[in-house]
C-alpha cells in the first residue's frame, strides 16, 4: 500500500476533542428548540415555536475532513407547523374557495409594518473573536426572543423569516463591504412583499450608503404593472433610482423555457442602465469607463447559456477559501480604486442571474430553490469594480406562510401540506380554466384537493402500491410552475389604486419602451416547436392508465 494511504496514529485525546468539535458543531444554536421525533405538537402552538433546519446534507464518515467541517452552517432555518396545524390544514384543502377579485391583489407596505430586522450590535477591530461571536449570539437570541413575544401579545401573523445567525452575518458584511448596494426585487410581488421600509431606511439614513433598485423578472408581467410600480415607487422614494431588468429565460408560446443557448440583448440594456446610474453616483470620483467600454464590447456579440439551475453542481469552497474571503478590513470608501456593488433581496429574485448579466457569463450558479447561495462571495467585473453576492434573506413580516411558498421564499421540497398555497393560487388564478381540468367524480365544486388530484389524473401522476392519484406531487409541480411562472400560472400583485388608474397606464409615455424592452428576444423563441407540459401525447395518456390496469390485474390475482 503506498505510504500516502496509510493511517496515521490517532490519540484518544485527539479523538475526545475531535468528538466535542462535532457536537458543537450539530449542535442547534442556543436561541432555537428543535422539535423532538417523539414530540407531538400538541402544545407548539400555545407554548413556543419549534424550529426546523432545512436540506441538511448527510455527513460521510470522513467528518474531520476540513471540507465537511461546516457542512450544514449555512442551511435555511425555519418555524416548524405543529401536527395539529397540518391535520387542520388536509381539512382545510377538502373545503371551496372563493375566487378572488382583482381589488385583493392591490397591496402595500402593510405586511412590514411593526417589524424590523436583525442589525449587527456595535462592534470593533480590537475585539476577541469569541467576544464578538457571544455579543452576536445574544443580541440574535433576545431579537428571536422579542419577535415572539411581540407575535403574542399583539396576536399578529408572523411570516417565516430566516432564523441562522450565519445567513445574517453574510448580509451584515456584504452591507459593510459594498459602496452601492442592488436591492433586487421580483416585480411580481414588488414593494408589498420584498421590499422592507425599515431595510432601506437603514441603509440610507443609518448607515449612510446608495441604493439602486432592480426590478426583476419584468418580461413575466404587462407592461402597465412595470410601469405603475416603477411610478410607486419613484413617488414614494424620491431619491431612490430604479431599474428595469429581465434575467428569466425566454419562453415559447406554449409556456415551456427554452434548453439553448440564446442572445442576451435584454439583460446587456438593464446592466448598461445599471451602469448609468452608478455613475450618476460614483460621479468624477473614480473611473468606470473601461466597465462601459466591457459593456459596450458584450453588447452585439455577447451570448451565454441558459441560466438553469435544475441541473447546477454547486462547488462548496473549504474552510480556508471561506476565511480567506471574509476579510474583516475596515471599509473605506472606493478602498484601493475599487467601487463595491453589493446584491441582496429575497431568495429567488435573482441575484445570481444578475450577476452571470452583469459578468456577461456565467461566473455563479443559479437555482429557483432558496437557500441555494450560502455566503457571499466577491467577483470582479473589471480591475476598479466588484460584485458582491449575498445570501437571500427572509425578513420578518406578517406574511402568510403559504404565500411565501408561491414567492419562492421558502423550499417547495420542504413543504408538508401543500394545499393552503394551491388555493391561495387558485383564488387568484382560474386554474381550471388555464390547465383545461375536468371536475373529478369524486368532488361537487373545486377545491384544493380536487385541483390537485385533477391535474394528477391529467398528467398522470399516480401513486406506486395504489395507483391512485398522485396529489402531492400535483401540487408540487403546480407550485414549482407558479415559482417560475410558467404555463401562464403567474400570480401578481399590482399597487394601490392600480385597477382604477390602469387606463392612465396603458396611456402612459413609457408604454412603448417597457414593450421593446420585453420583446427583444421574441425572434429567439421557435413558434412551430411544441413542448407545451400542459398538453399531452397519446403515449402520456395511455401509459399510466396501462399501468394502472395491470396493478389492478395483480391486486385481484393475490387476492384470489
Amino acid at each position: 500500500m503506498p505510504q500516502a494511504r496509510r493511517k496515521i496514529p490517532f490519540s484518544g485525546k485527539k479523538k475526545k476533542d475531535q468528538l466535542l468539535q462535532k457536537r458543537q458543531l450539530k449542535g442547534n444554536q442556543k436561541y432555537l428548540r428543535v422539535q423532538d421525533a417523539d414530540d407531538d405538537g400538541d402544545t407548539t402552538e400555545d407554548t413556543e415555536l419549534s424550529v426546523r433546519k432545512l436540506m441538511l446534507k448527510p455527513t460521510t464518515n470522513n467528518q474531520c475532513s476540513v471540507r465537511n467541517k461546516n457542512l450544514n452552517r449555512y442551511n435555511l432555518c425555519f418555524y416548524q407547523e405543529s401536527k395539529r396545524e397540518l391535520e387542520r390544514l388536509k381539512l382545510e384543502g377538502l373545503k371551496a374557495y372563493k375566487t378572488a377579485q382583482p381589488e385583493q391583489r392591490e397591496i402595500d407596505a402593510t405586511f412590514f409594518e411593526g417589524y424590523d430586522f436583525p442589525i449587527r450590535p456595535e462592534w470593533n477591530y480590537e475585539m476577541k473573536t469569541s467576544t464578538l461571536d457571544r455579543n452576536e449570539n445574544k443580541y440574535f437570541r433576545e431579537y428571536i426572543n422579542k419577535t415572539q413575544e411581540k407575535q403574542k401579545t399583539e396576536n399578529k401573523d408572523l411570516s417565516l423569516f430566516e432564523l441562522n445567525l450565519e445567513t445574517w452575518r453574510q448580509f451584515w458584511r456584504v452591507l459593510e463591504l459594498s459602496d452601492i448596494l442592488l436591492m433586487i426585487v421580483d416585480v411580481r410581488y414588488a414593494q408589498a412583499l420584498m421590499f422592507p421600509p425599515s431595510l432601506y431606511k437603514h441603509l440610507v439614513t443609518d448607515v449612510g450608503k446608495k441604493v439602486i433598485l432592480v426590478l426583476n423578472k419584468v418580461d413575466l408581467v404587462a407592461p402597465e404593472i412595470v410601469i405603475a410600480w416603477r411610478q410607486y415607487f419613484l413617488t414614494t422614494y424620491h431619491s431612490l433610482p430604479v431599474v428595469i431588468f429581465a434575467s428569466n429565460i425566454p419562453q415559447n408560446k406554449k409556456g415551456t423555457q427554452q434548453r439553448r443557448r440564446i442572445n442576451y440583448k435584454r439583460s446587456i440594456e438593464g446592466v448598461y442602465n445599471i451602469f448609468k446610474e452608478c455613475e450618476k453616483i460614483v460621479q468624477n470620483d473614480l473611473d468606470l469607463s473601461e466597465w462601459e467600454q466591457k459593456i459596450l464590447e458584450d453588447m452585439p456579440t455577447n451570448e451565454c447559456e441558459v441560466l438553469d439551475g435544475g441541473n447546477e453542481i454547486v462547488i462548496e469552497k473549504t474552510q480556508e477559501e471561506l476565511e480567506a474571503t471574509d476579510t474583516y478590513e475596515k471599509w473605506e470608501k472606493y478602498r484601493n480604486g475599487i467601487l463595491t456593488l453589493g446584491c441582496i433581496g429575497f431568495p429567488n429574485v435573482g441575484k445570481s442571474s444578475l450577476i452571470n448579466a452583469l459578468k456577461g457569463r456565467k461566473v455563479v450558479s443559479v437555482s429557483r430553490t432558496p437557500g441555494h447561495t450560502k455566503h457571499f462571495q466577491t467577483i470582479f467585473l473589471t480591475k476598479s469594480v466588484r460584485l458582491c453576492d449575498c445570501p437571500g434573506l427572509v425578513f420578518p413580516s406578517s406574511t402568510s406562510k403559504y404565500l411565501q411558498v408561491l414567492l419562492g421564499s421558502y423550499p417547495i421540497s420542504q413543504l408538508q401540506v401543500p394545499y393552503r398555497s394551491i388555493q391561495l393560487m387558485a383564488e387568484h388564478l382560474d386554474l381550471p380554466r388555464l390547465l383545461k381540468l375536468q371536475l373529478p367524480e369524486d368532488y361537487d365544486e373545486w377545491s384544493p384537493v380536487a385541483i390537485t388530484e385533477a391535474w394528477a389524473s391529467k398528467r398522470g401522476f399516480l401513486i406506486a402500491k395504489s395507483g391512485r392519484a398522485d396529489r402531492y406531487r400535483a401540487a408540487n409541480h403546480l407550485l414549482r410552475c407558479c415559482v417560475a411562472g410558467q404555463m401562464e400560472l403567474i400570480l401578481q400583485f399590482y399597487p394601490p389604486h392600480f385597477n382604477e388608474q390602469r387606463e392612465q397606464w396603458l396611456k402612459h409615455a413609457d408604454m412603448e419602451e417597457i414593450k421593446k424592452y420585453q420583446n427583444l428576444s421574441s425572434s429567439d423563441i421557435p413558434e412551430n416547436e411544441d413542448t407545451s407540459s400542459v398538453l399531452m401525447t397519446q403515449k402520456e395518456l395511455v401509459v399510466p392508465m396501462m399501468k394502472r390496469v395491470l396493478m389492478m390485474m395483480m391486486t385481484f390475482r393475490r387476492k384470489s
